[in-house]
């Protein structure tokens, strides 16, 4: 692991040389002073506040209508049964077990498909590796989001008709207790490694590419010797070039996506880690760069002039990956097959 900012040289001396003690004390009274944010600093953090509270909103509401729909429907159903013969009564309750016992077969198949093609990619699939090694630079928010998103990767993953070969990496302390806490985390088909991508995969060293947005290289194709590295990451910007300083220290490739060749991004092209993975899946799909960023990059991390300009080209109910987590965590949950 890089070494965080502002820590010393390993193999330095120690210095003997003391500073004077009032020297001393203005420094302990700077460390016990409150931390002072930057204007700018404020209005990032009352930007995420004002996203995160709206989120809630958008969350409980969508329970409410859940719930009220739920009501409606069963007041529905008991009023159908009330109004008819007893006869009638039979046969619509013979129907519905019969339409629920298709709905079950179908989910059967669905996922026994699923179970194979994930199974069929452990052996042919493109490997994608998730360093989950930065749990250490994240807050408890931070981590939470990382596993959301990680839920994600592994839903839309197993609904690709050809899917990657998902690995984490790094799995260990507050990181590897959050997935743990994730229902039927233990039968998921992706492979779960406490080691380090390095150290679990040292053998095939030369063929890791870490893909960074601060990489000279562009990533022009996907090569399925290669094995692709996405750092597991949610720090708001805190930690610029951390995952190309790892790779060059590690002395393995690096890469970024194409983004810039194809659209103008109205910030800076770090994308979360299941946008870069389904960006990667639907590269798989359909070998076209263009149709990828503009199936997975939200309109509201492109240039105005991008947007309008390739509306044709972008697919009908684009993700807003932030509004859809939420969503996804409960598809994931339900697409967990019944025995790995």
């Amino acid at each position: 692991m890089p070494e965080s900012p502002g820590g010393g040289d390993a193999g330095a001396l120690p210095q003997t040389t003391e500073k004077p003690q009032s020297d001393q004390n203005a420094a302990e009274k700077t460390d016990a002073g409150p931390l002072v944010l930057s204007k700018n600093a404020q209005k990032k953090l009352a930007k995420q506040q004002r996203f995160e509270a709206k989120k809630a909103e958008k969350k409980a509401a969508a329970k409410e209508q859940k719930r009220k729909d739920v009501e409606r429907k069963r007041k529905e159903w008991e009023e159908s049964l009330a109004g008819v013969s007893e006869e009638e009564r039979a046969k619509l309750l013979e129907s519905r077990r019969c339409l629920r016992k298709e709905r079950m077969e179908k989910r059967s198949l669905e996922k026994e498909s699923k179970r194979e093609r994930l199974t069929v990619a452990r052996e042919q699939g493109q490997n994608v590796v998730v360093d989950l090694q930065f749990s250490h630079l994240m807050n408890p928010n931070e981590i939470h989001s990382l596993v959301q998103q990680i839920m994600y990767c592994y839903a839309v993953n197993g609904r690709c008709a050809s899917p990657a070969h998902l690995w984490l990496t790094g799995c260990d302390g507050e990181m590897d207790s959050a997935l743990k806490r994730i229902p039927g985390f233990d039968k998921w088909i992706i492979e779960k490694e406490n080691r380090s991508y390095i150290e679990a995969l040292c053998d095939q060293k030369e063929d890791l590419v870490y893909l960074t947005a601060d990489s000279e290289t562009v990533l022009e194709e996907l090569d399925l010797k290669k094995i692709y590295v996405i750092g597991g990451l949610v720090d708001r910007n805190r930690w610029k070039g951390i995952t190309l300083k790892k790779a060059q220290e590690q002395g393995i490739q690096t890469a970024k996506l194409p983004i810039g060749n194809f659209m103008k991004m109205s910030s800076s092209q770090v994308l979360t880690v299941n946008q870069v993975v389904e960006i990667l899946l639907k590269f798989l799909e359909t070998r076209d760069w263009k149709t990828s960023f503009f199936a997975v990059i939200p309109q509201r991390k492109r240039c105005q002039s991008d947007s309008e300009g390739n509306a044709e080209d972008t697919v009908e109910g684009e993700h807003e990956q932030n509004d859809d987590l939420t969503a996804s965590k409960k598809k994931c949950v339900e697409e967990v097959p019944s025995n790995s």
